[in-house]
């Protein structure tokens, strides 16, 4: 069952497909993904949450349709997992199911869980190789900045968050990575609300993303994969159509 939105969720995910929140819009004259294509999505409870209906890797398959592009998830999303964990599995969960894409979500936890997260240089370590495999088997990658913890940018955890997405950014340049820079969306959006904001905008909790944070992850993640101004439009009214008409029995 679809859920619906409030009047504040439908403003923040119209105001993403419109590029009203001050972030450049790709201009890509084609989508890059193709028909009949897999696309693995690598991440953590994040990810994990947004493999189900409403959730973000759910939309992306959606958003993509509504462009003209079928192509197939493989979720590969486990709660609590940091960027040891998901090199290690790497093979298992991702590789061995021969996609086409990867999106890589990862470095919440690797943060988040301070004495037992996952120290910087060796998140870079971490990363690097997780890129480098998938490249090396032929799977492209899309790299996702981290998104906040906790919607409030001065607090500890996002400050040691920035060297972290100052990473990422920097290996999707060197990589030749499309990057969704999930981290600079989200902050552009609590800004855009202002004093206007009560409790948290686009998480449940400051860091699971309610249905207008989805759609803001899913946006992001289609804009990477070269939807133009006109297809995320055409994506949003899809994710708005009613479920169709179930056929009587």
């Amino acid at each position: 069952m679809r859920r619906m939105m409030s009047g504040r969720g439908m403003a923040v995910a119209a105001a993403l497909v419109l590029g009203t929140t001050g972030f450049t819009t790709a201009r890509a004259a084609s989508v890059l993904a193709k028909n009949g294509q897999k696309i693995a999505f690598m991440g953590d409870s994040i990810t994990e949450a947004g493999a189900a209906p409403g959730g973000y890797v759910q939309l992306v398959i959606s958003g993509l349709e509504a462009a003209g592009v079928k192509a197939t998830a493989i979720p590969a999303g486990i709660s609590g997992h940091k960027s040891n964990q998901m090199l290690e599995r790497l093979q298992r969960d991702v590789l061995d199911k021969k996609p086409d894409w990867m999106t890589l979500s990862c470095g919440v936890n690797d943060v988040w869980h301070g004495a037992n997260g996952v120290p910087l240089e060796a998140y870079k370590q971490n990363i690097t190789k997780i890129v480098e495999q998938c490249q090396s088997a032929g799977v492209k990658v899309v790299i996702l900045t981290s998104t906040m913890i906790g919607e409030d940018q001065p607090n500890g955890n996002n400050q040691k968050l920035m060297a972290y997405n100052d990473f990422l950014r920097k290996l999707a340049r060197e990589k030749k990575c499309p990057l969704a820079d999930l981290n600079a969306d989200m902050q552009a959006l609590i800004k855009k609300a202002g004093p206007a904001k009560k409790g948290n905008l686009l998480t449940s909790d400051g860091v699971h993303m309610n249905p207008a944070g989805n759609r803001m992850m899913a946006t992001g993640v289609l804009r990477a994969f070269g939807l133009s101004a006109a297809q995320l439009a055409a994506a949003q009214k899809h994710w708005d159509a009613p479920p169709a008409a179930q056929p009587k029995k």
